[in-house]
């Protein structure tokens, strides 16, 4: 991984070399944290279909569909939260390797 990463870098000689590996390193280690949290958030919701519940003809109460949604709708909340951060970590991660800013 570092050979792929020493071919973006400034020259190793260069003062802001070991600024540019802090920044490089921490943003990796950001963008990991932040797509296990949105992979382990998807893997907890719960699915849309009602899939084998539908052919026992079962109904739920009112109690049964709110208490969920409550929950199901913070999880998707924080989903998307995750994701916008990978984003914007992603973006950061790419200007962070445009030669321009350590010429």
């Amino acid at each position: 991984m570092l050979n792929l990463i020493a071919l973006l870098t400034p020259a190793k000689n260069d003062a802001a070399y070991g600024l540019y590996f802090g920044l490089s390193l921490t943003m990796i280690i950001l963008m990991a944290v932040a797509a296990l949290a949105a992979i382990i958030l998807v893997l907890m919701q719960p699915s849309n279909s009602s899939g084998i519940d539908a052919l026992g003809g079962s109904s739920e109460t009112f109690f049964g569909k709110n208490k969920g949604k409550s929950i199901e709708a913070k999880m998707k909340k924080w989903t998307w939260i995750c994701l916008a951060v990978l984003v914007v970590f992603s973006i950061a991660f790419y200007i962070l390797q445009l030669e321009s800013i350590w010429a």
